[in-house]
C-alpha cells in the first residue's frame, strides 16, 4: 500500500497520540498547532489504568509513568475532613493492569512530541478551511496548503474542524461552576492520601506530584464569565482557607500568580464523530466535564482506536465508520457520567448534601471500584482480552 499521509489538526494531547499511533504505522504525518509553540497550558494530570494501557500500544507508559507520582491511597472526604471513601491505588493496579499515575501536563505533552519526527510538528499554523478537493483532502492553514489523505479534528472544544463540517452541531454547554487549577511548591512533608473534599456547591481536591509538589484543584458554582474581584489566589484563599486540613497549607505553598482559572463545559453529543476521511477525536468531538478525570483517557484510547480501524485497509472512511461505532458510544456515556458525578459533588442544599455524604461512606470499596470497571477496564481493540481474576469475578 502507498504511504498515505494524515494531516492532525491540534497539538494537544489526543493529537499528539494519534500522530504517533499513525507514524508507527507508517503514515506520514502532520500536526498542526494553531500557537507559535507545542505547549500545555495547565497543571496536574491524571492517567487512570485505561490510558497507561493506550500509552502501552504507543510504546510510552513505561515512560509515561517515570515521569508521575503512585500514592497509596486517595477518595473523598466531607467539607470536615472525615472520609466518605477511599481507594487503594494497588487494588486499582490489580484490577485493571495499572495504577493510577498523575504527573504535569507539560511533561506528558513533552514526552509525547519526543516521539514524533520534529518536521511533522507544525506550530503557528492555525487553520482557516478543510475541503474535499476529490482524491485527497485540502486543508488551508496559515504555513500555506495541505492534501492529506485523511484529517483528523484534535483541537479541542471549541475545534474549528468541527465548526466548519458540523456547521449545525450545538456548541459547548456550561457545567454551571467553575475551576481552579494549581501546583504547591515542593513540601517538606507531602501528604501522603489524595482527596478530594467535598462542601456546599464548592469542592477541593489535591494529589500528589513528583518531588514533592502538589496538584491542587478546587471548583464553586458560579455564573459563567464570573471573575475574582482581586486575584484568584486571593479568591481561592477567601472560599477555601477555612476547610480542613491539609488544604490551608497547602494554599500557603501554592505561587500566587500561577493559579488557572476556567469554567467548565462539556460537549453535547454528535449523531457522529466522522466526516467522509474527516474524524473527530478528543475534546473537539466529546469535551467532558473533569470529574471522572477522562478527558485525556479519553482521547488517548480514541487515537489508538483510529489507527487501529485505519491499519491494514486502504478505505479510509470505511475505516472512520468503523471508529465512529467502537467510539462514540463510550466516550457519549462517559460525558453523561461525569456531568453526573459534577452535578452530584455541587449539590448545595443542606439535605441533599447530608444525603449524598451518607450514600458515599455507607458504598462498600469493592463495588465503587466495580463500577468503574466499564471505564477503567477498556482494552484496545487488536490486543489480546485478558481480564485479570478480580475482573472475572
Amino acid at each position: 500500500m502507498p504511504q498515505r499521509a494524515a494531516t492532525i489538526v491540534g497539538g494537544g494531547i489526543g493529537g499528539l497520540a494519534a500522530a504517533i499511533a499513525l507514524h508507527r504505522r507508517g503514515w506520514r504525518v502532520e500536526v498542526l498547532e494553531r500557537a507559535p509553540e507545542f505547549t500545555e497550558i495547565g497543571a496536574g494530570i491524571s492517567l487512570w489504568p485505561n490510558a497507561l494501557h493506550a500509552l502501552e500500544v504507543l510504546g510510552l507508559a513505561d515512560a509515561v509513568r517515570a515521569l508521575g507520582a503512585v500514592e497509596a491511597t486517595g477518595g473523598v472526604r466531607d467539607r470536615k475532613g472525615r472520609w466518605l471513601s477511599r481507594t487503594d491505588n494497588a487494588e486499582l493496579a490489580r484490577r485493571f493492569g495499572h495504577p493510577l499515575v498523575v504527573l504535569h501536563r507539560a511533561d506528558l505533552l513533552r514526552a509525547l512530541t519526543e516521539a514524533l519526527p520534529a518536521d511533522s510538528l507544525r506550530p503557528d499554523s492555525e487553520v482557516s478551511a478543510v475541503r474535499d478537493g476529490g482524491h485527497c483532502l485540502v486543508v488551508d492553514h496559515r504555513r500555506g496548503e495541505s492534501r492529506p489523505d485523511l484529517v483528523v479534528g484534535a483541537d479541542g472544544l471549541r475545534s474549528a474542524v468541527r465548526r466548519a463540517l458540523w456547521p449545525d452541531a450545538a456548541g459547548p454547554r456550561y457545567a454551571g461552576y467553575t475551576a481552579w487549577r494549581m501546583v504547591t511548591e515542593p513540601l517538606a512533608e507531602p501528604p501522603s492520601e489524595g482527596a478530594a473534599t467535598w462542601g456546599r456547591g464548592a469542592r477541593f481536591g489535591y494529589t500528589a506530584l513528583p518531588g514533592g509538589r502538589m496538584y491542587c484543584f478546587a471548583t464553586a458554582s458560579l455564573p459563567a464569565g464570573a471573575a475574582s474581584g482581586s486575584s484568584e489566589y486571593a479568591e481561592l484563599l477567601r472560599r477555601f482557607e477555612s476547610w480542613p486540613d491539609p488544604v490551608p497549607a497547602l494554599l500557603a505553598a501554592v505561587p500566587a500568580g500561577t493559579v488557572l482559572r476556567h469554567d467548565l463545559y462539556d460537549l453535547p453529543p454528535l449523531p457522529s464523530f466522522v466526516r467522509g476521511r474527516v474524524a473527530l477525536l478528543g475534546d473537539a468531538a466529546h469535551a467532558m466535564t473533569p470529574n471522572l478525570g477522562q478527558g485525556a483517557c479519553q482521547a488517548l484510547e480514541d487515537a489508538v482506536t483510529l489507527a487501529h480501524c485505519l491499519d491494514g485497509t486502504p478505505d479510509v472512511a470505511a475505516a472512520l465508520r468503523s471508529y465512529d461505532l467502537l467510539r462514540r458510544p463510550r466516550t457519549q456515556a462517559i460525558t453523561r457520567r461525569s456531568a453526573r458525578l459534577g452535578a452530584i459533588g455541587q449539590l448545595s442544599w443542606p439535605p441533599a448534601v447530608l444525603l449524598r455524604d451518607t450514600a458515599a461512606r455507607l458504598t462498600p470499596t469493592r463495588a465503587t471500584l466495580r463500577s468503574m470497571t466499564p471505564v477503567l477496564g477498556w482494552t484496545a481493540p487488536g490486543d489480546p482480552v485478558t481480564a485479570t481474576k478480580s475482573e472475572s469475578r
